[in-house]
């Protein structure tokens, strides 16, 4: 904070504890008396019952004191008095780092043995899939689902269909490094809304869809600005990270109008690095969660998340 406030804040603690010890002085003196009468605080109930006005028990007055002199300790040994650091040098983020040390200390402990190993041997391990449940129900069912088989736009990890290669170091490096998939506008390119009509026609007869054949045929000529990524037959690239269009598996969904939005507006999917979350190992445990769930004749059965 700035000194100005730093000043402030400093005014008002000492304030506040020198307003504390003047009353809890003021109330606890000696009050005079004539010896005949006692002081009241002049509060009457149902007539006969009178509040005398007493000071404390000296007892009390002592602790109410000694939690004085605590809390004017408290703050020399700990930061409380604006930018005043306290004599002890803790801070919240020190803290925050050392219990972070020691929790990442025992996850190495536990995921050391997995360093550098293959997915596809690490998903032999039932503990290693253990880990891997849970890794992937904190860092990627939010987008993927908690069973894994994604919603429109993120992918279904269950199947054998991969957008970016479905081996082990492909599936390794999309989580590792995350992906970037950029579809562009295409409609200006092919011609207007009729190219963008002609194309989505194409590609649905590409999967086996019923469309127009005329339109489906006029398309076929347009693909040649879409084969660049897709393919001359539309079977993808996963080097591209360019979907086959010739199968039934579909990330934004088959029908014409969605095609046809794919193609006018363009899509873009972003997969983010884990490995600057979650460090290299887990997301290798992670990846090779992953890879069990389509693999699961090649690995050991994998826990429920």
């Amino acid at each position: 904070m700035t000194t100005g406030w730093s000043l402030y804040v400093i005014f008002l603690v000492v304030l506040n504890i020198a307003a504390t010890t003047w009353l809890l002085w003021w109330t606890a003196r000696k009050r005079k008396s004539d010896g005949n009468t006692t002081e009241t605080t002049g509060h009457v109930w149902d007539g006969d019952l009178t509040e005398y006005n007493k000071p404390l028990p000296k007892w009390w007055i002592i602790l109410f004191y000694l939690t004085i002199l605590y809390s004017i300790g408290y703050l020399i040994w700990y930061p409380g008095l604006g930018n005043f650091a306290g004599t002890s040098g803790w801070s919240s983020a020190k803290e925050h780092d050392a219990e972070k040390a020691e929790a990442d200390a025992r996850l190495a402990q536990a995921y050391g043995r997995f360093d550098g190993m293959p997915i596809d041997q690490i998903a032999k391990d039932p503990e290693a899939l253990a880990f891997g449940s849970r890794l992937f129900a904190n860092h990627c069912a939010m987008c993927h689902g908690s069973d894994a088989r994604g919603a429109k736009g993120f992918p279904n990890l269950v199947d054998n269909d991969w957008q970016w290669g479905g081996s082990p170091d492909e599936i390794l490096t999309s989580i590792l490094q995350g992906r970037q998939a950029a579809m562009p506008p295409l409609e200006a390119v092919l011609g207007g809304s009729v190219g963008v009509t002609e194309v989505s026609a194409y590609v649905q007869s590409l999967s086996g869809m019923k469309t127009d054949p005329a339109l489906a045929a006029a398309g076929q000529a347009r693909f040649a600005v879409c084969a660049a990524c897709h393919g001359p037959e539309g079977k993808g690239n996963p080097a591209l990270g360019a979907p086959n269009l010739t199968d039934d598996i579909w990330l934004y969904a088959s029908d014409f109008e969605t095609i046809g939005t794919g193609i006018r507006m363009g899509r873009n999917g972003m997969m983010p690095a884990h490995e600057p979350i979650i460090g290299e190992t887990r997301t290798r445990i992670a990846a090779a969660y992953v890879w069990s769930l389509s693999h699961g004749d090649k690995a050991a059965a994998a826990p429920t998340p």
